[in-house]
């Protein structure tokens, strides 16, 4: 469960900003985070519930903003989305760094991201 870990972080960063700011409350934490990252946007808002408790972030939303996968093929110079593994074990489409033209590795070009966007917070 990676989501703990970079919830954790999240929650980290954002209490810094409220020292070195000397903010109020916080209202809104936005977060961008890549189809790449593999992680379960409720198992992060979850975590983020319970990682704020008793802290200035406590009753704050945390928005997250999905960013498509697009990889990059340096065999093809295909760029858009990636190959997807579809598996009956799977919950949904997997992404992967596979070209869908070609069939050969590609680079991630957009999907991997997990970005503090905006924080909104009264003084």
């Amino acid at each position: 469960m990676h989501e703990l870990s970079i919830v954790s972080t999240l929650v980290e960063s954002v209490l810094e900003f409220v020292a070195v700011h000397q903010v109020g409350k916080v209202i809104n934490v936005k977060l961008s985070v890549g189809e790449l990252t593999c992680v379960e946007a409720e198992q992060m808002r979850f975590c983020y519930t319970a990682l704020t408790e008793k802290t200035s972030l406590e009753g704050s939303v945390l928005e997250i903003e999905m960013v498509p996968a697009e990889v990059k093929c340096p065999h093809c110079l295909y760029q858009g989305p990636p190959k997807y593994w579809e598996d009956a074990l799977c919950a949904a489409p997997v992404p992967t760094l596979q070209c869908p033209k070609c069939g050969k590795a590609a680079e991630a070009a957009q999907g991997h991201e997990c970005t503090i966007k905006t924080i909104k917070y009264v003084t």
